[in-house]
């Protein structure tokens, strides 16, 4: 699709997330055992055709920078466009964080006026959803859109996060609320825009002459009545991630078949970081029973109800139900845990016990001993 540019904005560190965004972007927040969360709307991209990509980063990205690389796993790593990854230092004007959206556009301007393509989408990388981007783009050159969003009738965000969208009959925009204190019986919002890249330029000069730095609040909403605003509604899967409980929700959805074969179609593959891990390894008396295992890991322990990621050890005598243990993490034996999520190189000595609440997990940060 060689007139498509990808932009992800990957520039946010949630801090509603807590321990798990302590040490990494919440684009790089691991999920479904093998992936992050930028896998899902990268691989949108590619899937597409989209052949030129560009990350906006600003803070606590190192963690994606080792994830991505060159782009070589999702087929960007090119001598012509490809991957190339925007870090504030080399664009950005002024310091600071970004305020919004338009902030970090502003801030890779110059790339931006550098696009090959006519058309660009927008979008961030913390959601995981997988989006047909190609029938998004038929039906916005179809409608004669200026701006496409892409909505969702299933309410998964929390209002004071979230922007809700009412439609007339034809699917056109005619009214946007942006984090309001309830949520609203309309559509929700995953704010994915495909635009034109002239129009793009043109709101980002404008929103840079007047300090206008969010795109919906600032470009959207005062436009309703003169810009073409239209709506794609996507009516599968899509997981947003705004608290700890809210990520320990969506991890568990992936134990239905049904979320796992809508956000893991084969026709449109989610591509991830190659690690060509061995497979995992089960003893004599582990049991593992309505989980999700990674690839590397060694299991003698009781596993139950849980979300693995690769390299993860439950020694023999451990049990562990209702869990989401990342990658390196090292259950010991004795040792019992329910409704807990342990960050990357977390170990549980022996005999311990660890319960959270479906509603309150417990997070144990990244490389902790407990």
């Amino acid at each position: 699709m060689n007139d498509l540019h990808g932009i992800l904005l990957a520039c946010r560190s949630d801090a509603n997330l807590g321990e798990l965004t302590r040490h990494r972007n919440t684009c790089s927040l691991p999920f479904g055992g093998r992936y992050r969360l930028m896998d899902f709307m990268l691989s949108n991209y590619v899937n597409a055709g989209i052949t030129d990509v560009g990350i906006i980063v600003h803070q606590s990205y190192q963690s994606l920078l080792d994830h991505v690389g060159s782009g070589k796993d999702w087929d960007l790593s090119r001598k012509h466009g490809g991957l190339r990854i925007l870090p504030p230092f080399g664009y950005a004007e002024r310091g600071g964080d970004y305020r919004g959206d338009m902030d970090a556009l502003h801030g890779v301007s110059d790339y931006l006026r550098n696009i090959r393509q006519e058309y660009v989408i927008l979008a961030w990388g913390d959601t995981a959803v997988n989006l047909p981007v190609a029938q998004v783009l038929q039906q916005h050159l179809e409608t004669g859109a200026d701006v496409t969003m892409v909505c969702t009738p299933t309410l998964k965000g929390a209002p004071r996060f979230s922007e809700y969208v009412e439609v007339d009959e034809t699917g056109r925009v005619t009214d946007l609320s942006v984090h309001p204190v309830m949520a609203s019986q309309a559509l929700e919002s995953l704010e994915v825009y495909i635009l034109s890249k002239k129009l793009l330029m043109e709101l980002v000069n404008y929103c840079s002459a007047h300090d206008i730095y969010h795109f919906s609040r600032g470009v959207l909403q005062p436009r309703l009545k003169t810009l073409k605003l239209m709506s794609y509604i996507h009516n599968g899967y899509v997981a947003r991630f705004q608290s700890v409980s809210g990520y320990f929700e969506r991890s568990m959805d992936l134990l239905d078949p049904k979320v796992r074969d809508d956000l893991f179609n084969p026709q449109r593959p989610i591509r991830t970081k190659d690690q060509s891990n061995p497979s995992t390894y089960y003893g004599p008396d582990a049991r593992s029973t309505y989980s999700l295992v990674a690839d590397g890991c060694m299991i003698e322990g009781e596993v139950e109800n849980c979300i693995i990621s690769r390299g993860v050890v439950v020694e023999k005598g451990a049990k562990v139900a209702n869990s989401v243990l990342m990658q390196g993490t090292v259950i010991k034996s004795g040792a019992s845990l329910a409704y807990v999520i342990t960050d990357k190189d977390v170990t549980v000595n022996q005999n311990r016990m660890l319960m959270g609440h479906l509603t309150y997990p417990l997070a144990i940060t990244k490389g902790a001993t407990v």
